[in-house]
């Protein structure tokens, strides 16, 4: 039997098979395209998947192949220069598409043992009190423990389970593509300039290779998405948008998308869950949705792969949902907010220069470029210290980094008294003592995700509350 078969081979469902081969489950990743996918849906990693990769030690493989850009500008396209003090050692967004990241995540879920079989369409599921049997369309049956559907906004996985899927369809629409233009570089620039002054959902973005990205709004919502425009399509709506169409031609890909914002009920049915965009959709303003799944991943890995060994404590795969569910429907809530301030309605338009006027003051600019990078999300783990519930940016050690201690996805207790221990958890949790100018902590104990679930110095106090995340002691 499979331990957990991780339906969609996109970055939610790459990054979950990577962090389950941390810890030595079976993993088979099913995807139901033949290749890889060319289309670039995401452009880049916000500062908390950057951290994400760095906490992996996957960092430099990816600074290899972006860019970093400052994070200004993300909330609704409003300009502003990056707001002062962000609590992260990457205050920039990495610059990477998305089949980059793609390719980058299946090398290291490979490398670690993940099996991809792409090809394999799911069109069946039933579990039992002991595991998932999944029917491929090729009439194959397989057997799992647990299965996760990271197969996307129309996700088979949730529809097979029956999961509500409640929200708001799509209003409107956009193209987007890449293809080559013959329009000369300063006409385009003058023209997107201009346009951009009041129409935020276009642009061209040169490609650096003969080609650019090319965005603009659709005429309507077409009734079914899955087919895709044409460049005629593409050719008349830059003409009504911009008053030309550049000369577009030689498309390499074309696609549609729209500003539907929707969220599953629950996260968890039985032994199958959801993550990703399965999990939850909304327009792609401000550039959260490959970033929220990559985190959805990094804080259900651990939490699964406990539960197949056999050490979860009681609550600890639930508290995957209990966590996850209100940062996505906070995230639903900005996307809503931008699409508004977007819009060309005087009203909103109103309301988007007084959002502009108080983004001039540093704390509102940060406020809303930390709910963009979530870097200021804090899981509710009861009262107590202000780091408790919040994850720990990368601090400078005497002997070192924080996050070069995290690569392997184990507990960290992090103590600079030097005289607590974590002896019975030492198969889960590594004990390393240490000093930095920049914690103002005794001792922290931090769970795999590196959300602090402790802070103190007090050794029977930590004993209490090893097991609420670790399990009983060996």
């Amino acid at each position: 039997m499979i331990d957990v078969i991780v339906v969609g081979g996109g970055p939610t469902g790459l990054m979950l098979a990577g962090e389950l081969r941390l810890h030595d489950v079976h993993v088979l990743v099913l995807d139901k395209a033949t290749e890889p996918t060319t289309v670039v849906r995401a452009l880049g990693l916000h500062a908390r998947s950057v951290e994400v990769m760095d906490q992996r030690g996957l960092l430099e493989r990816f600074l290899a192949l972006g860019q970093r850009h400052p994070v200004g500008g993300f909330f609704a396209g409003i300009p502003k220069p990056p707001p002062q003090g962000l609590d992260t050692a990457h205050p920039y967004v990495l610059g990477i598409p998305q089949p980059t990241t793609d390719r980058l995540l299946a090398e290291r879920a490979t490398e670690l043992g993940a099996e991809i079989r792409r090809g394999s369409e799911l069109v069946g599921l039933s579990q039992d009190d002991d595991g998932v049997t999944v029917g491929l369309a090729d009439g194959a049956r397989l057997r799992a423990r647990y299965l996760v559907g990271c197969d996307g906004g129309r996700s088979t996985v949730r529809k097979l389970l029956g999961v509500d899927f409640p929200g708001e369809p799509s209003r409107t629409e956009t193209l987007l593509g890449e293809m080559e233009v013959t329009a000369p570089p300063e006409t385009v620039a003058a023209v997107v300039a201009e346009v951009r002054k009041t129409q935020t959902r276009f642009g061209l973005m040169p490609l650096g290779d003969g080609a650019h990205r090319v965005i603009v709004p659709a005429e309507g919502v077409a009734e079914d998405r899955t087919v895709p425009p044409t460049l005629e399509e593409f050719k008349r709506q830059l003409l009504a948008v911009a008053g030309t169409d550049f000369g577009v031609h030689s498309p390499r890909w074309l696609s549609r998308f729209g500003d539907a914002t929707r969220q599953a009920e629950r996260y968890r049915t039985g032994r199958v869950l959801l993550a990703g965009d399965a999990a939850h959709v909304h327009p792609p303003v401000g550039g959260q949705g490959l970033n929220l799944g990559v985190q959805d991943a990094f804080n259900l890995g651990w939490k699964l792969a406990a539960e197949v060994d056999g050490w979860a404590p009681e609550g600890l795969l639930d508290s995957y949902h209990s966590e996850r569910h209100p940062v996505a429907a906070a995230v639903l809530d900005n996307t809503r907010a931008q699409m508004q301030l977007m819009s060309l309605e005087p009203g909103a338009q109103a309301v988007r220069r007084l959002l502009s006027e108080l983004m001039d003051f540093d704390e509102v600019n940060r406020h809303l470029t930390e709910k963009i990078t979530a870097t200021a999300i804090r899981y509710d783990f009861g009262e107590g210290h202000e780091l408790l519930g919040r994850r720990l940016r990368d601090v400078q050690l005497k002997h070192g980094r924080l996050y070069g201690l995290m690569h392997g996805g184990r507990g960290l207790l992090l103590d600079q008294t030097g005289r607590l221990s974590a002896a019975g958890w030492a198969d889960r949790v590594d004990h390393v003592v240490d000093v930095s100018e920049e914690l103002d902590a005794p001792a922290v104990l931090l769970r795999p995700d590196g959300h602090v679930a402790w802070v103190g110095e007090d050794q029977d106090d930590l004993v209490g509350h090893l097991p609420t995340w670790f399990g009983a002691a060996a």
